[in-house]
């Protein structure tokens, strides 16, 4: 990626709360940064091979790319801990982004649902700290899912929690296609 095309700095962004739209957040932040010419990768920790409009639609966005990496619904044995295969992804995921950001050839890389996977266990703090430790300069830094850790916000530069005000799941809406996957 040409210098003079990233952020000397870069941030580091956090979508979080009960509310809807941290995933769509983050997807527009991955369009507006294409417009730039900026290249773009989002990881998902808990979506596996479902069937959500953003993946078909990335193919469309220049720079854009979406890895699926999770195994959907979170799993979890007697005890209440999830299923290895849950943390195994979740785990591969952590290894892919900070190949991503040794590559240096990503302006922008989104953790999306990593904070789920940090309050169920499918992460370690010390996982996810690493990545923030190891962002090189210039390479903005997205994660999103309720329940962000204080920490986290705290090392943020930018957070938004999204409060959910009214949702048609309250009056026993189901989800719909391009608006909840």
């Amino acid at each position: 990626m040409c210098a003079e095309r990233r952020d000397p700095k870069g941030l580091v962004i956090v979508y979080t709360g009960e509310g809807k739209g941290k995933t769509t957040a983050a997807l527009g932040l991955a369009l507006r940064a294409s417009g730039h010419g900026k290249r773009v990768s989002m990881l998902q920790f808990v979506k596996g091979t479902s069937a959500t409009g953003e993946v078909p639609a990335s193919t469309h966005v220049p720079g854009l790319e979406i890895l699926q990496l999770g195994r959907g619904f979170i799993e979890t044995d007697e005890t209440g801990k999830p299923t290895g295969r849950h943390v195994e992804a979740a785990k591969e995921a952590i290894r892919i982004a900070l190949r991503k950001m040794e590559s240096g050839g990503w302006d922008m890389i989104i953790l999306d649902e990593v904070n789920v996977a940090l309050s169920r266990g499918l992460v370690e703090e010390s996982e996810v700290r690493r990545v923030l430790e190891e962002r090189p300069p210039g390479t903005t830094l997205v994660l999103t899912g309720r329940d962000a850790p204080s920490w986290l916000i705290d090392a943020a530069d930018l957070v938004t929690e999204m409060k959910a005000v009214k949702h048609p799941y309250s009056a026993g809406g189901q989800a719909q296609p391009g608006i909840e996957y």
